[in-house]
């Protein structure tokens, strides 16, 4: 498995021409140096370029757990000083947010940040609406990983902080004591996986962590190229498909995807009460073995070994659904740092800086178990499970296409990706038998046919 310039060449061309003819090559190249602007996200060169610089800068985010006053893992005041060593003058202040997405839309015209992550319900149209440009899209695309969904017109204005495969957090010793040879690759295989762990041990064997509700949407981001293995299954493929919740004979798709939820909750393969969940308490409780799995990010998995003393019994696999026999896990960005717009030239600068210094000298996405965004550094050791898994990641848009996607699914009251009420009906649903699982999906094939056929008017 692999370990995972902004000159107008014309400007410079004449810059050239007139001081080799009035001053020689050796002024030249001194005019031309002069020329490249230090300001520049590209031309910046850390720990070398403005470390005198006086700037403050407010920076929100939605990881509440990495501002903690007792952090199990390392929190972004470690990075910071490790950042200060470099740039003494600039001081970060982090303010975290729990209802991040919704919060942070409705202050992204406010002068009171100057770093946040991109919420999910901004399109990539209104990028410049918000954010500063960090550098061109040719600039960087061979070197960072996961840029498109947050570039437009050629510019990229947000860089992931890390990339995410999407699988299982499990309980290697938990899997072991029920007897478990090898991680489930198939529907059925992972419901008999769960169904050894009640039997033979005490641990719940999957938690949903409804409770919290937007844990719960992670189960949203397994229905695309990773339960397809069509990395054009999103943005070109769902959004056309007639009825893409019916069951495929294949076993994959999106129904597969939700029908384990419900299989497990409807067969007492989950926690008792649901409403008792805590987010918090279960990053210990999978550490100790009382948990056998979650359905979560592997950014996830950091935390869920660094909250107790059995670290080295966490791991992570894919999602258990193969397509013709392979196993494809669905690589993405996380939430991307971006530049406010608003903010002063100063305060621009020293944004920048922080954001570079993020992502390719901190280790940030290696110790948060990330995919790193600079290409060709080491994948951390969580990945494991992921070698005979193919990574793959959804086709972004074409330049100026239309998000016909993102109308349908909104459209429609699904809010995929963005709002978990649809899976939180799937385990109400699997709980008290107040519908079948044919029967949601049926209901969300109707809203999303209807959803098709505004967009199909409206053209």
């Amino acid at each position: 498995m692999k370990k995972i310039t902004e000159k107008s060449a014309l400007f410079l061309s004449v810059i050239l021409l007139l001081s080799s003819t009035a001053c020689g090559s050796e002024e030249s190249k001194t005019v031309e140096e002069e020329a490249v602007d230090k300001t520049a996200y590209k031309n910046i060169e850390l720990g070398t370029d403005h470390t005198d610089l006086e700037a403050s800068i407010n920076v929100v985010t939605y990881r509440t757990d990495l501002i903690a006053d007792d952090p199990v893992i390392k929190d972004f005041h470690d990075y910071m000083s490790e950042f200060n060593a470099m740039y003494p003058g600039i001081e970060v202040l982090f303010e975290a947010i729990t209802d991040y997405d919704m919060e942070m839309r409705t202050r992204l015209n406010s002068g009171d940040w100057d770093v946040c992550s991109v919420p999910s319900a901004v399109q990539k149209s209104e990028l410049p609406d918000y954010f500063e440009p960090l550098f061109d899209y040719e600039d960087y695309s061979d070197k960072y990983e996961f840029i498109d969904n947050q570039s437009y017109g050629g510019k990229v204005y947000g860089i992931p902080c890390a990339g995410n495969a999407q699988g299982i957090v499990y309980n290697k010793k938990v899997f072991d004591e029920a007897g478990i040879e090898k991680v489930p690759e198939t529907p059925d295989e992972f419901i008999d996986a769960l169904k050894l762990i009640k039997e033979k041990t005490d641990a719940i064997p999957l938690y949903t962590n409804y409770a919290a509700r937007w844990t719960m949407g992670a189960w949203d981001y397994y229905c695309f190229c990773g339960a397809t293995g069509n990395a054009d299954y999103r943005c070109y493929v769902l959004p056309y498909e007639k009825a893409p919740f019916s069951k495929n004979e294949d076993r994959t798709g999106p129904y597969e995807v939700f029908n384990i939820l419900y299989r497990a909750v409807n067969e007492g393969l989950t926690e008792d009460d649901p409403h008792s969940t805590n987010w918090e308490l279960c990053k210990a409780r999978i550490n100790n073995g009382e948990i056998g799995c979650m359905a979560l990010g592997s950014w996830a998995v950091p935390q869920m070994q660094d909250a107790g003393d059995n670290g080295d019994d966490i791991g992570y696999m894919p999602f258990p659904i193969s397509v013709d026999g392979v196993r494809y896990a669905s690589a993405a960005g996380d939430y991307a740092y971006a530049v406010n717009k608003r903010s002063d030239d100063t305060e621009k600068l020293a944004a920048k800086l922080f954001i570079k210094f993020m992502i390719e000298k901190s280790g940030f996405a290696y110790d948060q178990g990330g995919i790193p965004i600079v290409k060709g550094e080491e994948y951390p050791n969580v990945f494991a499970d992921f070698e005979d898994a193919v990574l793959i990641k959804d086709t972004p848009l074409s330049e100026g296409e239309k998000d016909v996607y993102s109308q349908v699914n909104n459209d429609s009251g699904l809010l995929l990706e963005s709002d978990s009420e649809h899976v939180i009906r799937i385990v109400d649903a699997a709980l008290d038998g107040s519908e079948s699982f044919d029967d949601i999906m049926n209901d969300w094939n109707t809203k999303w046919a209807a959803a098709q056929k505004d967009q199909e008017e409206q053209e």
